[in-house]
């Protein structure tokens, strides 16, 4: 079974804002795939789950996996790991997609990390920002 270490970024300039996600995926320090994608504007938490939603639904997408994923909302990977209460309507239905995602997978693990061991992520969030700003 394949292991990935998956590191995802999500954000908005202004809250809400234009928003876009970045994933970097890797297995034994190897790159697998990296993606990032402009989602319109939403939060900054809206961005962060979208970002887990999508590395999540690559994982489905290419067969049985163990992941340990990062990302550096605290928010967020306590919510997932239900150590924080899901109080916010508009984030709940991805909270659910991704334990949805999470069953399917099986073993995920979420881990906190500060933000300056993300940078692959957000260097990626940051890209796809600009170049919407750019209009590219």
């Amino acid at each position: 079974m394949t292991m990935y270490t998956i590191h995802t970024d999500g954000g908005a300039r202004g809250n809400p804002g234009p928003a876009a996600i970045g994933v970097v995926i890797e297995t034994n320090d190897q790159s697998v795939t990296r993606f990032s994608q402009y989602i319109g504007e939403t939060t900054n938490n809206q961005a962060e789950y979208r970002a887990v939603h999508a590395a999540l639904r690559w994982v489905v997408d290419h067969g049985p996996a163990e992941v340990d994923l990062y990302a550096d909302s605290e928010l967020i990977v306590k919510q997932l790991r239900r150590e924080y209460k899901m109080k916010n309507a508009d984030l709940a239905p991805w909270w659910m997609q991704i334990h949805q995602l999470v069953n399917q997978i099986g073993r995920v693990r979420f881990h906190h990390i500060r933000r300056e061991a993300n940078a692959a992520a957000d260097a990626l969030v940051n890209e796809e920002l600009d170049q919407q700003a750019r209009g590219v």
